[in-house]
């Protein structure tokens, strides 16, 4: 049995100001950092072995603030196929005047829908196809080797994964929200299925 942790990086500075960020590399704000801290404090008593992030700044301070409060330094590599959604037309756009124009349907469509297309950009498909075939090849089998695992990653790349490991269907999908700094812990089976989940809050 190991653990495969799953946090979303803090708050940026797009997520404070309500942007929708995508690919842009945006760091993140202090309270931000501060919720890597704090995601840290929770994890302490927890052994990591390995530690997984996209290539964006913001995922990557958050797993340097977690590391910074348990005092580790684990073999930790990077991949773009962890990256947020790409969002196209979208990318640097207001949400909530977005939301204003098209409607609260079309919003929550473009926002959690499962295979909803954006211009220029990804849906949450497109992100699932990405970000399963690197778990399956590259995080899975340390996880059957029995070795801890923590992911920083960004709503979308953890959503795809949660749909994945949950065996999510794609309208359920929809309703998987993860906020700045949340965790997701899961227990993996040497046959690389989950037996339990939870949410250190």
């Amino acid at each position: 049995m190991a653990n495969l942790i799953l946090v979303r990086h803090g708050e940026s500075e797009w997520n404070e100001k309500g942007l929708w960020t995508g690919l842009t590399d945006i760091g993140l704000t202090e309270k931000g950092k501060e919720e890597g801290k704090s995601a840290g404090e929770k994890l302490k008593g927890f052994t990591i072995d390995f530690a997984f992030t996209s290539v964006l700044r913001r995922s990557k301070q958050t797993l340097d603030e977690i590391k910074g409060v348990l005092g580790i330094d684990v073999p930790t590599f990077e991949n773009q196929a962890l990256n947020e959604r790409d969002y196209g037309i979208y990318t640097g756009k207001n949400k909530w005047e977005i939301k204003k124009e098209i409607g609260d349907e079309q919003f929550h469509k473009i926002r959690r829908g499962w295979d909803v297309p954006i211009e220029n950009g990804e849906s949450l498909k497109d992100v699932y196809n990405r970000v399963v075939p690197y778990y399956e090849s590259e995080i899975l089998p340390k996880l059957k080797n029995g070795k801890n695992i923590l992911i920083s990653a960004h709503g979308n790349s953890l959503r795809a994964l949660v749909k994945y490991l949950e065996n999510l269907s794609d309208s359920a999908v929809e309703n998987v929200d993860i906020p700045t700094g949340e965790i997701y812990l899961y227990s993996i089976g040497d046959n690389g299925a989950y037996s339990s989940k939870k949410i250190l809050k």
